[in-house]
Order: structure tokens, then C-alpha cells, then sequence
């Protein structure tokens, strides 16, 4: 999982939006619990934006070079499908600075 450390090189800007209660954003809020101190420790000045809002559908947005955006629905995902999708958008990333 070396690419974890790569978030930075790749992405402007990470988002990670879902609903406090709901069952649907349950994985991301797991998620996001289990990950986020690991991803920040090795990408420490990378913007890594969690938000949490009463019925939003659970969703990930990464933000490249020149205001390039790509979002992906969470719902129906579980932990290592999200972590997954995670090194997807970074890969894209890597791709566009090619």
C-alpha cells in the first residue's frame, strides 16, 4: 500500500462527504475512522476534507491539477471497496500528470 503515501503527488484535495447517522454512509464513516490518521500522518499537507450533513449520500471526490474533478458513490461499498476506489482516484491522478 505504498501508494498511500502518494496521495499528495497525485490529488490537490480529497473530500469525503456522508451522513452522521444514516446506515447507507456507515461503511464511509468506518472508513474514515480507521483511515484518515494514517493518510494524513503520510500526506500531511495534503487538504483532506471530511464532511458530514444530515442525508447526504455517502461520496468521494478527489480534486487534481487545474481544478479537474472526479467523484465516486460510497453507497453500497464496503471498507476495502472504498479504500480501493481511494487508490483508483489517485491513479487517475498519476494519469493526468502524465
Amino acid at each position: 500500500m505504498a501508494w498511500r503515501g502518494h496521495l499528495s503527488r497525485n490529488l490537490k484535495e480529497l473530500r469525503i462527504l456522508f451522513c452522521q447517522t444514516s446506515p447507507a454512509s456507515s461503511s464511509a464513516r468506518s472508513f474514515v475512522q480507521k483511515n484518515y490518521k494514517d493518510l494524513k500522518t503520510l500526506n500531511p499537507k495534503l487538504p483532506i476534507l471530511i464532511r458530514e450533513c444530515s442525508g447526504t449520500e455517502p461520496q468521494m471526490w478527489a480534486r487534481y491539477d487545474m481544478g479537474v474533478e472526479r467523484g465516486i458513490r460510497l453507497e453500497g461499498m464496503t471498507e476495502p471497496q472504498i479504500l480501493k476506489a481511494l487508490e483508483d482516484l489517485v491513479k487517475v491522478g498519476a494519469a493526468l500528470k502524465a
